[in-house]
């Protein structure tokens, strides 16, 4: 579509990197404000997301390789090229709720503070980083006749479903979601658990939309890990709410 933004001083400026950037900037400010909203310790959220974030890039950036192994194998190289898209929201996640564990408990601020703000600033660098992802041309949809006329990572255009927009409209209406609960959210945490419930069932029906590589089967990991945290969001949920005023 437009993998390169435009030019500074006769330098590439890649769409992807450029606006993982934006995003991961404006997402930090969304869970500021967020934490601060929550009456939490503002500065040691940041410390803490800070810290976080490296590694999160790097795990989302591992899955999305694992899973495209067959873009990558035999030129290790490309793993890491700036101007390569590609990032596994969920790889994110496995590197970021175990390390804030030890993180958290360093910096002295809850789990659930934490993540409920961090839902924020995960929803908000979403929104940015699936429009990169649709002027790269990465992780898009099957082709359609009622589509948007796009690329793919080959460069093939044909009408597809215009997965990234889709996705990036879900964060912008899982932000809603979390700002309308954050009043009467039961417990310090539950924003995050119902934000990544939304996620991943919304999640279910956009990976069914995207387009596969020949060989693939219909199901794939994605699917299996936005089904287990669908799961896991309602389990938790509903545990609380079972339990709720019971001495």
């Amino acid at each position: 579509m437009r993998p390169v933004l435009f030019y500074w001083r006769g330098r590439p400026i890649w769409s992807y990197p450029a606006m993982l950037y934006i995003g991961l900037v404006f997402g930090v400010l969304a869970g500021n404000v967020a934490a601060h909203a929550e009456g939490a310790n503002a500065f040691a959220v940041f410390v803490a997301t800070f810290a976080l974030l490296v590694p999160a890039l790097i795990g989302a950036r591992l899955l999305f390789v694992a899973t495209h192994w067959e873009h990558f194998r035999g030129d290790w190289r490309r793993i890491w090229r700036r101007d390569e898209g590609g990032a596994a929201q969920y790889g994110a996640l496995f590197i970021m709720i175990p390390l804030s564990v030890p993180v958290l408990r360093m910096l002295g601020v809850g789990m659930g503070a934490f993540w409920d703000a961090a839902a924020f600033t995960i929803l908000v660098g979403m929104t940015f980083t699936r429009i990169g992802c649709f002027l790269n041309g990465c992780c898009a949809g099957r082709p359609n006749p009622w589509g948007l006329r796009l690329p793919n990572r080959s460069g093939t255009w044909e009408r597809r479903v215009p997965t990234q927009l889709l996705e990036a409209a879900l964060a912008l209406l899982l932000v809603w979601l979390a700002v309308a609960a954050w009043p009467t959210r039961p417990f310090a945490g539950a924003v995050f658990l119902l934000v990544a419930g939304g996620y991943g069932g919304g999640r279910l029906l956009l990976e069914t939309l995207r387009e596969r590589s020949p060989g693939r089967g219909l199901f794939s990991i994605h699917h299996a890990i936005s089904l287990a945290m669908v799961i896991t969001a309602l389990a938790v949920l509903g545990q609380h709410w079972t339990f709720r005023g019971q001495p």
